[in-house]
């Protein structure tokens, strides 16, 4: 038996490890704002009585994350503003995710009442989603050597879902009890919890 194959980490120790769950999260993160901008918001425009060409006009502001190649070289030779020093991916990564808080705040405390802001905020929720994948994908490939990324993609994957489904699923359960701007209040407090915990997760890797 070579070296080699005998520091190869086992299947459950390659899942176990910080970098791992660190991807959960991550693809939790990701996958929440997602339909929060599109398919879950589009329900939220409806119930406010926004005309149908709006809400698909408004809606679509998830196409961004189909255009994020297009900004995507720019996060490998630019440092994020303000949080440098934390390195380039850390530091897109926190902005991201601060970003998308505070479009999500912005999305519930505007509504659709004041429909111009409340597109923009959308905007900004679709842009900042989109340039944390990006950031995801090139921290992922920097966290674990590659015997180890198909632990990372699988638990990101697991993560991306269930932040789906939390988004949607969850979110229309929601608004059957409280009104949407408390639905929007409250996904953003759960991106906030996200984002901690993958700040104090990032310390072990």
């Amino acid at each position: 038996m070579s070296e080699t194959t005998k520091k190869k980490p086992s299947v459950w120790q390659a899942f176990a490890q910080p970098a791992a769950w660190t991807m959960l999260l991550f693809g939790f993160s990701s996958g929440l704002p997602f339909l929060l901008v599109a398919g879950t918001l589009s329900y939220w425009l409806k119930q406010h009585g926004v005309v149908l060409k709006e809400i698909t006009v408004i809606a679509s502001a998830g196409m961004l994350y189909a255009f994020k190649f297009v900004w995507a070289p720019l996060l490998d030779h630019w440092q994020a503003p303000v949080f440098a020093r934390l390195g380039r991916r850390r530091g897109w990564l926190l902005l991201a995710q601060i970003g998308v808080i505070v479009g999500l705040v912005a999305m519930a405390w505007l509504t659709p009442a004041q429909l111009a802001a409340f597109v923009v905020a959308t905007l900004a929720v679709a842009f900042f989603g989109a340039t944390q994948d990006i950031a995801v994908d090139a921290y992922r490939i920097e966290i674990a050597p590659p015997d180890q990324q198909g632990a990372l993609v699988a638990t990101y994957s697991l993560g991306y879902r269930i932040g789906l489904m939390v988004a949607g699923a969850f979110a229309l359960i929601l608004a059957d009890h409280v009104d949407w701007a408390h639905v929007y209040f409250a996904m953003a407090a759960v991106m906030l919890v996200i984002s901690v915990l993958l700040v104090s997760l990032s310390f072990f890797l």
